[in-house]
């Protein structure tokens, strides 16, 4: 896995300073919960469906190896060919020659999140190599020079402004806000690019061990004209993205739309078996997966925490975040981010590596309650806390502090005194001079409550006062 220093808490600090970012990022999170529950109440058995889902992406993980190698076999036998990659810098090579082998001057990518994780973009264009992304919110920021910020809109951080001005600097196009006119101009550079192209990139939803296929779902039908009009096509898939066979995919399609963008359904469904320009007259000559490693059996060796590879990156847990709704995804300096990218930051770097991507959440548990497949999210950032206190050491103050407070809370009325103590303190110390971490330097801290826990639940629970 290819290490980077990841600059989280500057981050965050500039995500919370900017008011615009704040105030887009939180009504496009909030629009989509809000179509989310619309729809998941209107389907039955939703429930039961997260059950089975949840049930099928556990056979999988748990019995990994004999899905990769039963896919790999009918891959084979449908002419599709795979190559394995340990990590990134293997798979931007093997993409890299097919692309070199074949004098490919033109890439168009689609539902490509999996190559951003291992950085491709910049290899190939180091190398003279035409890339663009053309779903329209990737190629949003790709001409922003940027990276998503959400697993499903990549351009949620961005005003219809913003991309008018976008398109007038990068396109040389006359200025507009209006989404279809914007939708307009990229439809047209877009197209152009399709019909030049001579290779295709996109990821994978979900590959079928049974029959060695796979499927890219979409609602924009530019994946449709990756995966048709190019005569190489090239598919980058997490190991683990497989589902046993067909049958199992119903009930993922169920769920994927509602969780992702409050759609009963998506608008389109690709399947891949092949290449299949000889038999039909079109499609592509060569089809090529790649089956990315890049950490993932390092989750897999982890009997709890391999659960997180159950995701099928839907982006429910980060719209109903509500860290994620006030910092936007860029303040994760990572490609996956929200809840989901929390717990796998640590896990893909390492503990040291991604140490402050577990703290960048309240556990309310909303991440646990919305996941479509039923990941225990809030359990498994408290591990991964757990791992990251034990592998960057506590400072000496933080550990007394939680030793004293360990001590103090088994012994009541030890308890009930240092309660007290502590209460009274302000009525000697003004507020405005407490310097409590987080309050002083912006905001004033608000002060102990004067009647203490304690006092307010026997208050509460006193019949005299019900």
């Amino acid at each position: 896995m290819q290490t980077q220093k990841l600059e989280i808490k500057k981050h965050v600090a500039e995500a919370l300073a900017d008011d615009n970012l704040r105030k887009a990022v939180y009504n496009a999170t909030a629009s989509t919960s809000a179509s989310r529950i619309n729809t998941t109440e209107s389907i039955q058995y939703w429930e039961e469906l997260r059950n089975k889902t949840h049930k099928i992406k556990k056979d999988v993980i748990e019995n990994l190896d004999k899905y990769l190698e039963l896919f790999e076999k009918n891959c084979e036998a449908n002419g599709i060919k795979i190559h394995w990659a340990v990590d990134g810098d293997e798979a931007k090579q093997i993409i890299l020659d097919i692309a070199k082998k074949n004098n490919v001057k033109t890439i168009v990518k689609s539902k490509s999140l999996t190559t951003e994780e291992i950085h491709l973009n910049e290899l190939l264009i180091e190398n003279k190599i035409d890339t663009v992304e053309t779903d329209l919110g990737e190629y949003i920021v790709q001409l922003n020079n940027q990276v998503p910020s959400h697993l499903i809109a990549p351009a949620l951080h961005l005003s219809r402004n913003d991309i008018g001005k976008l398109f007038t600097e990068k396109l040389k196009t006359p200025f507009t806000n209006v989404p279809e006119e914007l939708l307009l101009v990229a439809r047209k550079k877009l197209r152009e690019k399709f019909l030049t192209a001579e290779m295709s990139i996109s990821g994978v939803n979900f590959a079928f061990a049974e029959n060695g296929t796979f499927c890219v779902v979409e609602n924009e039908a530019n994946a449709h004209l990756s995966l048709t009009l190019p005569k190489i096509h090239v598919a980058l898939m997490g190991i683990e993205k497989f589902l046993p066979s067909l049958n199992e995919l119903p009930y993922l399609l169920k769920l994927l739309a509602p969780s992702a963008t409050g759609q009963k359904s998506s608008t389109y469904v690709n399947f891949i078996g092949g290449p299949s320009n000889k038999k039909y007259g079109e499609g592509p000559e060569e089809v090529h997966i790649i089956l990315l490693d890049n950490g993932r059996s390092k989750i897999l060796a982890d009997p709890k925490l391999r659960e997180t590879l159950y995701c099928i990156r839907c982006g429910a847990c980060l719209n109903v975040c509500p860290v994620y709704q006030q910092i936007g995804g860029h303040a994760y300096n990572w490609v996956y981010m929200g809840p989901i990218g929390i717990t796998l930051i640590p896990q893909y770097l390492s503990e040291l590596e991604g140490k402050d991507a577990p703290f960048l959440s309240s556990l309310c548990g909303a991440c646990g309650d919305v996941c479509p497949v039923k990941i225990k999210l809030p359990e498994h950032i408290l591990e991964l806390r757990k791992k990251v206190v034990e592998k960057d050491k506590s400072k000496l103050l933080e550990k007394l502090i939680i030793k004293t407070w360990a001590y103090v809370s088994t012994k009541p009325k030890l308890y009930r005194f240092f309660g007290w103590s502590v209460k009274n303190v302000q009525n000697i110390i003004p507020n405005e001079f407490m310097k409590i971490p987080g309050y002083y330097k912006k905001r004033s801290f608000p002060g102990i409550d004067k009647k203490g826990f304690r006092q307010q639940f026997y208050e509460l629970n006193d019949p005299k006062n019900k």
